[in-house]
């Protein structure tokens, strides 16, 4: 057996805005004895094998930022080899995902309420979910402050999602009856979900994009046209084109993740400012940067589960997405202009220029003048 080098104490690093490092008496503590026979092993390897109540993955974060220490002093590599006999003392963390589901007093701008359904126009920037590093602050967070009562309905309500920097119309559920309902329409396509899409290129003609979504093969935080994907279809037509980009809008049948995004990519596409699947052009023509994909949710319809009856709602574009579209159509615009002056200018070649013939209707004022 190779014996490890003799340890050596480390500072631990600086933690959070204030710098301040890990307070082992802050937190819970655990203590513990190095078996003999872990002699060789990885402190990490050998805390999995004594904590199995966390993954190694979140022990690996523990010894990163400074909670644990070996013999009193404070180790931040989960890789140092251990002797064997040591004395670990572990300062465990708050569970982050234990504190998904705490209301927070996020502002929401829902647009229609009633005991049934919450409608609502989510703003940019907001995560629907919390998951892994978005634990708080999330829309799950707001509904739950919003309406404490949702903490009895799966997932606050929430029936399906919009990626972080989509903007736009939501449908949140008040009741488990009415979110089986929803979610049952969704599977029989009778939600009806309208975006608009700022997309790269001139797009020639209106159609759909039938191809199977799923991750990608290599990039795992990517998703991917792939046949073994989940079908997908989304219909797209032509609203508005420019001069290198143009505006489209998107009916979904399916709802797999950043399906639009992945869609009109595959198709020589991808959305203005799209960071993941844009290729590094995030800007319309001559124009500024713009640092989310250019994606909103503009309409939603669906039937009422309580009432029965059809609903429709409309929302409007952003502003920071309404405001890049008009500098996109002012572009435009002066190209056309521009081109109308190219084919306005006849005249240079006539020698000496045109003659200018005044025509003039009777009783001008101007005739008077002349005469007098």
């Amino acid at each position: 057996m190779k014996i490890p080098h003799k340890k050596t104490e480390v500072d631990s690093p600086d933690l959070g805005p204030g710098n301040e490092r890990a307070d082992y008496n802050a937190n819970p503590r655990l203590a513990l004895g190095v078996p003999a026979d872990c002699g060789g092993q990885r402190l990490d390897q050998v805390l999995a094998r004594l904590c199995p109540q966390h993954s190694r993955s979140r022990l690996q974060n523990w010894i990163r930022e400074g909670r644990v220490a070996v013999d009193g002093a404070a180790v931040s590599e989960p890789k140092q080899k251990l002797w064997g006999g040591e004395r670990i003392e572990v300062a465990e963390a708050p569970d982050e995902s234990e504190q998904s589901s705490a209301p927070e007093a996020i502002a929401l701008n829902i647009i229609y309420e009633d005991e049934t359904l919450i409608i609502l126009d989510k703003q940019a920037g907001l995560v629907v979910h919390p998951g892994s590093g978005n634990w708080s602050g999330t829309l799950l967070n707001a509904l739950l402050y919003h309406d404490p009562a949702l903490a009895k309905v799966p997932r606050a309500g929430i029936v399906h999602r919009l990626d972080k920097d989509t903007s736009g119309l939501m449908v949140v559920a008040r009741t488990i009856e009415a979110q089986t309902d929803l979610v049952r329409q969704m599977q029989a396509h009778t939600v009806k979900r309208y975006y608009q899409a700022l997309v790269r290129g001139k797009v020639e003609l209106g159609g759909t994009v039938d191809a199977p979504v799923g991750r990608h093969p290599t990039q795992r935080t990517k998703m991917a046209v792939v046949k073994t994907g989940k079908p997908a279809r989304t219909h797209y037509r032509i609203v508005e084109r420019f001069i290198d980009c143009t505006l489209v809008e998107c009916a979904l049948e399916t709802g797999r993740t950043h399906q639009i995004r992945v869609h009109l990519t595959s198709i020589g596409h991808p959305l203005v400012g799209d960071p993941v699947y844009g290729t590094g052009t995030s800007r319309v023509p001559s124009g500024p940067d713009f640092h989310r994909q250019a994606l909103h949710a503009r309409r939603l319809g669906l039937v009422h589960p309580a009432s029965g009856k059809p609903m429709l709602w409309r929302s409007n574009l952003p502003e920071d997405m309404a405001e890049l579209i008009q500098y996109a159509r002012m572009l435009a615009f002066e190209a056309r202009a521009e081109e109308q002056d190219d084919e306005d200018d006849w005249d240079d070649e006539l020698e000496g220029g045109p003659q200018i013939i005044y025509a003039r209707g009777e009783g001008d004022d101007d005739d008077d003048d002349a005469e007098q």
